[in-house]
């Protein structure tokens, strides 16, 4: 894609996500690579993003004033409206700032022939703002900005908070840190922070803290050198419930982009190994890079977990984390597009593949070992049913307390918080000696 105004680049992602299956992780660096200003990276970030978390009703909208859709290569065109849109209802900017830059991306669009219509639909949203913003719907997916199948999957599994979830979904999600104690107490990286004016304070475990305003975390005193790392509240509790001890191996299965790897090992210097393990040798890059950041050491190996006699040297691990591959369905106020890129079907499917995994991560566990199985998703089917039925075919698994642990609601769920962690789901399984 030749190089383009803001818009014209957010028109290009949008469309990528909705009709491509592309994910905003994936396109959204390659739109940025094309603005040499940060700020303007910043205003596509904003805007895609803003898109992906109020889809249904940026497009009934637009569609509204449609005389009929756009299709084929005229597709970006709408893109571009869902992009105008949002600035004009969500963004601090001037609505003729809005409508000028947004009709000039139509000419960079090679779509010179739709400049009026992107014209006059945008004059049309400024006359009618207030009534816009004002708009209510009775349909679920445009009144919780999610999809059908999901919000019913939460109604069955929270008949009392399901909508508190959607909320805080629709929220921009908290900056979390996580406080490396080889460097400093995280008393005393709240104090450095204070100095230099940066507001923020402690979660309630050892080393997380959250600012108070989102900021480039390369700024942060002590990033460069590993002092500080970004890692939410909710993910930091891995490290702490798998409780490595001096002289043990470890097995970090699924685990780029590295965070849970860096933080066993700043929990426990004193390991004897720490194996990563992720099926993407390309992910497995960013894993190395947080290591060497930090300064720290690991085994990276690029193998299926699922699949162990690929690439396991035999030697068992004394614990292994498994942060297992999941819907993510906890998550989706840090990956917005998620929602619409994900399916009902897909559920199966990967219950499916957690069930293999954590299988085949069994049998490379000592006896007496500790498991701690995680996902980033809200759903039972992942979950607590996901453990129920292992330990119904593991004899030899014992489940160890963690929060409320009961037989019958195995695990510790964490949901979505508006300014706490993300939702996340953890089981800590014990390998008994069976006679």
């Amino acid at each position: 894609m030749s190089k383009r105004n803001l818009r014209a680049q957010a028109a290009w992602v949008i469309e990528q996500v909705i009709d491509n299956g592309q994910s905003l992780a994936t396109c959204l660096p390659q739109a940025q690579s094309k603005l040499s200003k940060p700020q303007d990276k910043g205003i596509l970030a904003e805007i895609c993003y803003g898109v992906m978390r109020h889809l249904p009703v940026l497009d009934s909208q637009v569609l509204a004033c449609l005389e009929k859709p756009l299709k084929g290569k005229k597709r970006i065109i709408h893109c571009l409206l869902l992009a105008g849109l949002y600035q004009l209802k969500h963004m601090r900017i001037k609505q003729h700032a809005v409508v000028t830059e947004t009709v000039e991306a139509t000419r960079q669009l090679k779509a010179d022939g739709m400049s009026g219509l992107v014209n006059g639909i945008l004059r049309r949203f400024c006359r009618e703002l207030d009534s816009l913003q004002q708009q209510s719907f009775e349909d679920d997916s445009r009144k919780y900005l999610h999809p059908r199948w999901f919000i019913q999957r939460l109604r069955d599994a929270y008949p009392d908070n399901w909508q508190q979830i959607l909320d805080a979904n629709n929220q921009h999600p908290p900056l979390w840190l996580r406080n490396n104690p080889q460097h400093q107490s995280r008393d005393q990286y709240l104090t450095l922070l204070a100095e230099q004016g940066i507001a923020a304070s402690a979660g309630n475990n050892a080393n997380s803290l959250r600012l108070h305003q989102p900021m480039d975390v390369t700024q942060l005193p002590g990033f460069d050198n590993g002092a500080i790392s970004v890692q939410d509240h909710s993910a930091q509790w891995s490290a702490y419930l798998l409780e490595p001890q001096a002289g043990e191996r470890v097995l970090d299965a699924c685990a780029a982009p590295g965070g849970k790897t860096c933080h066993l090992l700043e929990t426990q210097p004193e390991l004897t190994e720490v194996v990563a393990l992720d099926i993407d040798d390309r992910r497995l890059a960013r894993v190395q890079q947080n290591l060497d950041r930090i300064g720290l050491n690991a085994t990276l190996i690029a193998g299926d977990g699922a699949n162990p006699d690929s690439w396991w040297d035999g030697k068992p691990f004394d614990r292994i984390l498994l942060d297992a591959p999941c819907s993510a369905t906890g998550v989706i106020r840090r990956n917005p597009d998620s929602k619409w890129l994900r399916r009902n079907d897909d559920i199966a499917a990967l219950a499916e593949l957690q069930q293999q995994i954590l299988h085949a991560c069994w049998k490379m566990l000592k006896p007496g070992g500790t498991l701690v199985y995680a996902t980033c998703s809200v759903l039972p089917e992942e979950n607590v049913s996901q453990i129920k039925t292992f330990l119904q075919q593991q004899a030899d698994a014992m489940l160890l307390t963690i929060a409320q642990d009961t037989p019958d609601n195995p695990g510790w769920q964490l949901l979505p918080q508006a300014d706490g962690g993300d939702g996340f789901y953890y089981a800590k399984l014990q390998k008994q000696t069976v006679s």
